[in-house]
């Protein structure tokens, strides 16, 4: 069962301070939200939003993401941390306990290719994304300009494959060095080492056309063309070792026809990866998106 409850966007600004959310992934049993919710209300702390997943009541996995409001979060919520404990270990839980105020810091990697770059960067600044773009990293100077305008730190490092390993050295250290916790890869085409996807689990968003597993590799709209495609979509996923095949945040697809060449087919790509990628980091930004196995519960 899934059930959702949104709030007032107006209630939701007031008290931003005293906001926290909590993730927990646990074995199904009966008692787990009249628990939960009792725990919270001893901090009297009051439910915002809930929303919960049971994979199968009778042996399943239970997914849940509350958002709540405490007065006086800052000076509680370490004890509240530390008591919790109690209760996860009773349930197995696996969980974690996010507030508001504390904003992500995401890093960009881009390539030559603006579009899902310039996407994230008015989503920031309408307020959409709740981040602090801390720096963006690319393999070419053509998006210097447009990052540098808006106060944002830009980092030239040229990369290929001969030099792959010192070039994510010196990334590594850059994203050590601002404290990053989300790395957005907004079409950065090349791809990364295992070394630096496990220095950052599922803090790695990717974003790529969703033809695959046909058309791997160069020019894949040109195949599709060639082939008579009737769908084009975009997939955006945490990276994982497995090129291409980590758990899968969010999909979309538009219909094409005959009457669109290659050139149309790839503007409409664009357009897809662009919104496809902006809403998978948002939903991690709203810490969403739980992970399990290989594959999401996204709490949208």
């Amino acid at each position: 069962m899934e059930t959702n409850a949104t709030s007032n966007p107006l209630v939701q600004e007031k008290g931003r301070k005293n906001r926290g959310r909590l993730l927990v992934k646990c074995p199904d049993r009966p008692g787990i939200v009249a628990a939960i919710s009792k725990f919270l209300s001893d901090f009297q702390a009051n439910i915002i939003e809930s929303s919960q997943y049971s994979s199968d009541p009778e042996g399943g996995t239970f997914f849940i993401r509350i958002e709540f409001d405490c007065p006086n979060l800052e000076e509680k919520k370490t004890m509240m941390e530390a008591d919790f404990k109690g209760l996860a270990d009773t349930f197995s839980m696996e969980y974690q306990f996010t507030y508001t105020e504390d904003r992500k810091r995401t890093a960009i990697f881009v390539s030559k290719e603006p579009h899902c770059l310039l996407e994230l960067l008015w989503e920031w600044q309408s307020g959409d994304l709740p981040t602090d773009i801390a720096l963006v990293i690319s393999n070419h100077e053509a998006a210097r300009d447009m990052v540098e305008a808006l106060g944002i730190p830009f980092y030239y490092i040229p990369a290929n494959k001969d030099i792959r390993k010192q070039v994510e050295q010196e990334q590594i250290a850059l994203l050590k060095e601002n404290n990053i916790d989300l790395i957005v890869l907004a079409r950065y085409m090349q791809i990364l080492t295992s070394d630096f996807v496990s220095a950052f689990p599922n803090q790695i968003i990717n974003i790529h056309h969703s033809f695959l597993p046909a058309f791997i590799g160069a020019r894949p709209y040109e195949r599709a063309y060639g082939r008579g495609v009737k769908l084009i979509g975009a997939t955006s996923h945490y990276v994982t070792n497995d090129l291409d095949e980590g758990p899968i945040i969010e999909q979309d697809i538009e219909r094409v026809n005959h009457r669109d060449h290659i050139a149309d087919l790839k503007k409409i790509g664009r357009s897809i990866e662009r919104r496809v990628l902006a809403r998978a980091v948002k939903w991690h930004l709203e810490d969403r998106v739980i992970v399990h196995e290989n594959k999401t519960i996204v709490f949208q």
